[in-house]
């Protein structure tokens, strides 16, 4: 199961980028161990592969909001008995175990379909500005949700910055600064240029920061997951990019009785309705932005859609699709 492909061929074979979200690995609040991450993770593997097995080249990304939230509160609720983790650390540590799920579920969707094909997930630094203004205003949420009572617990008994996720509870907020460089993207390009389906940027990459001699250093925050996977797509010079998340259009209006669901629309149009305000910071805002930021790199197509429409999207059946 070591063969590569052609290198040639594979490099004419159009570049498909596939966004996972950290939301969409947990169906509930019932559904949350890793165990069943993995299963979710699984799932979406069934419906990647058929697109590998179509000839495209697949760099997969993925989320990790909830699960890096996990790792935080486990560090504060052992902080008595153990040294704490380093919210840079603590993306690293989900690259690491999400990375390997996603590498190994797609590696035995593979075998059972009898695509012979290397799969690696790869540990990815992105570089930020170290004066990025997100480093003095937090917006991401990260971890569970949680009740209005229990976050200002946390805010006052923990010290954590809170805010509501767009309508759908209160979350801990954090740094977020843009990404600006993908410190492993030749490796990447390598691993493509031979054939294997790459697994990169989770979690949006470990923020670093660039010192004046060049080296590299960690800094605590958290990198918006849909923002790199668009500079990553631009990089690689992806055809499409597709976003996996928990609904199947992108909508005006969401979640109000005038709910318009969108088949497709154009960037000017995607930016007029941004300025309206019908996309909510936190959930399918940052989406959108990631999206016209491709599209104005030159690339071809967006697709927003659910994983288990994965396929039929990129054939232009379901999702919402946006173009230049």
């Amino acid at each position: 199961m070591n063969k590569h492909v052609d290198t040639g061929e594979s490099r004419k074979a159009p570049l498909v980028v596939i966004a996972v979200g950290g939301n969409s690995l947990i169906k509930d609040d019932q559904h949350r161990t890793v165990l069943d991450q993995y299963n979710a993770v699984g799932e979406t593997a069934r419906h990647i592969v058929p697109i590998v097995s179509e000839g495209y080249r697949v760099v997969v990304t993925h989320g990790n909001g909830p699960q890096v939230g996990f790792i935080l509160l486990r560090s504060d609720l052992a902080r008595e008995i153990l040294h704490q983790v380093p919210l840079a650390s603590c993306v690293a540590d989900t690259q690491g175990a999400i990375g390997y799920q996603v590498a190994q579920t797609l590696q035995n969707e593979l075998l059972r379909t009898g695509i012979d094909k290397d799969v690696a997930a790869v540990v990815t630094q992105v570089v930020v500005d170290a004066d990025d203004p997100g480093f003095e205003r937090p917006d991401k949420p990260i971890g569970p949700f949680m009740t209005a009572d229990d976050a200002a617990r946390h805010a006052s008994e923990d010290g954590w910055i809170v805010g509501e996720d767009a309508g759908r509870g209160w979350r801990r907020l954090v740094a977020a600064p843009a990404p600006r460089e993908i410190v492993e993207l030749n490796s990447i390009r390598t691993l493509l240029d031979n054939g294997t389906l790459v697994v990169a940027v989770g979690g949006g990459g470990v923020p670093v920061v660039r010192l004046a001699d060049g080296s590299l250093t960690g800094r605590d925050a958290v990198i918006d997951k849909d923002a790199a996977s668009s500079l990553l797509a631009s990089e690689l010079g992806a055809s499409v990019l597709i976003k996996s998340t928990s609904v199947d259009k992108v909508a005006l209006n969401f979640g109000t009785p005038q709910q318009q669901d969108i088949d497709h629309m154009t960037a000017s149009e995607c930016r007029r309705y941004l300025d309206q305000g019908h996309f909510a910071p936190g959930s399918m805002q940052p989406k959108i932005e990631a999206a016209l930021a491709f599209l104005e790199q030159g690339g071809e197509r967006v697709i927003i859609t659910q994983p288990h429409h994965l396929e039929e999207a990129l054939h232009g059946i379901y999702g919402t699709h946006i173009v230049p």
